[in-house]
């Protein structure tokens, strides 16, 4: 009797262990059995070690990238091959985020029931939402620098331009490093020191946080000191309220309205608005900015609110922080696959939370259009109502880096955007011109 008793508990363990066992395998098989199909030991789908099979269109049905089974497919033109590449994906699968690698399994046409199955065997079709004469301007205009654009719909989240330079050509000769800077995608894996452009944050900051911030009166005299240390200012801007000290972009001013904030808020708050974290885009996953505010070193304190010291930010967290402003203070999760349905369009993309109150957001909207009235000129934007906050970032390589930032007020072209030309200089004379090429193309065409 109690061998017939040990048999049974031993074999209602082996069932319990096989129960288990088929558990775990459906998990991981619904989890993971896209990754297994695709992968590149699958003759059926790979040819030479490339896809052979799928099709990449922008959003407006340009063909950007067809697999066959005699190779990859690419655009005619080697220049929108070059600005669309780092969206795409090169051929040896070195650039990251490209959708080549990212998007593989839309790509192959892979579904939980088949497989990797397909009768046509030419795969799916996939839409990225971005615009590739809107990239190819971009391109264009950044022209021999290294630099970055990123342009997004802050009401649905699509991005619409994504370019880094230098950038490679998939159908020419590519780098045998695959580690070359020309893979790497800046604008989702950056992290850059954000000059002035971070005074956005700290102005918003200061609205919340400091009662009297719209009595702030400053006399800049070109150079302040603070325990004996410079903080230099690159003219004499003379008496500055607090709304002039953004247009003028004044580093003494600046420097003493980040001291009344405090350290623990401006921790607080770049964590608020999603510097320090990672955006999901589709799975790909930016890199989070880092900023460091020392309670005790009112030096470095008042130069990390000027945005230098040690900070360091995402080009694509300080994209959706743009369109946080544009949009009333709520933050929109970007996306790059598929096309915005009708239901996003009148109830708004994926929420990221508010980043900032109705009032906040207001404010700074204001202060950003009067950066553009009093320092950057209406007339070189023409067509456009845009907002913008530009920067010039000491990174200790040479001539400065050069930053433009902000959105344009337009119902049927909500867009905010980001642009970063390396050792550039002036922020509005060399990073403006780019933004402005690049959302003309973009109005022009959607």
């Amino acid at each position: 009797m109690r061998k017939l008793e040990r048999r049974a508990n031993i074999c209602l363990l082996l069932a319990a262990a096989l129960f288990i066992g088929i558990l775990i395998f459906t998990w991981r098989f619904v989890t993971k059995g896209q990754d297994w199909a695709s992968f590149y030991g699958n003759r059926q789908i790979y040819t030479n070690g490339e896809v052979n099979r799928g099709t990449i269109y922008d959003r407006n049905g340009v063909m950007l990238l067809n697999c066959t089974k005699d190779g990859l497919v690419y655009p005619s033109d080697a220049s929108l091959r070059k600005a669309t590449v780092h969206a795409v994906g090169d051929p040896k699968g070195n650039i990251a985020t490209g959708a080549i690698n990212v998007f593989r399994p839309q790509l192959i046409g892979y579904d939980l029931l088949n497989g990797t199955y397909d009768t046509t065997k030419d795969g799916s079709k996939i839409n990225l939402t971005i615009d590739a004469k809107a990239n190819l301007a971009a391109y264009k205009a950044l022209g021999n620098r290294q630099g970055m654009v990123g342009v997004y719909n802050y009401k649905t989240g699509e991005i619409m331009a994504m370019v880094c330079t230098p950038s490679v050509d998939p159908k020419g000769s590519l780098p045998t490093n695959s580690s070359s800077s020309e893979y790497f995608n800046t604008f989702l894996s950056g992290r850059l020191t954000p000059g002035s452009t971070f005074k956005t944050v700290t102005a918003a900051a200061a609205i919340d946080n400091v009662d009297d911030i719209d009595d702030f009166s400053f006399n800049c005299t070109g150079v302040t000191y603070v325990n004996g240390s410079p903080i230099k200012c690159t003219e004499r801007h003379g008496h500055v309220d607090f709304e002039m000290a953004l247009a003028k972009s004044c580093n003494g001013a600046f420097g003493e309205i980040t001291r009344k904030v405090g350290a623990s808020a401006m921790k607080d708050y770049v964590k608020k608005i999603g510097l320090t974290n990672s955006l999901d885009i589709n799975g790909i996953k930016t890199a989070k900015g880092t900023f460091v505010f020392p309670k005790d070193d009112p030096v470095k304190l008042s130069w990390a609110g000027i945005g230098q010291a040690d900070d360091l930010v995402n080009p694509a967290s300080m994209m959706v922080y743009m369109g946080a402003i544009a949009n009333g203070g709520k933050a929109i999760n970007p996306y790059i696959i598929g096309s915005s349905n009708f239901l996003k369009k009148v109830t708004g993309g994926d929420s990221l939370g508010n980043y900032l109150s109705s009032g906040t957001a207001g404010k700074m909207k204001s202060m950003m259009k009067n950066d553009v009235k009093v320092t950057y000129g209406e007339s070189n934007f023409r067509g456009l109502d845009i907002y913008a906050k530009s920067g010039t970032a000491e990174t200790g390589s040479g001539t400065p880096d050069a930053w433009f930032v902000g959105f344009i007020d337009d119902a049927d072209h909500p867009y905010a955007f980001v642009v970063w030309v390396k050792n550039g200089g002036t922020g509005y004379k060399v990073a403006g011109p780019v933004a402005y090429k690049t959302l003309l193309a973009l109005v022009q065409n959607n």
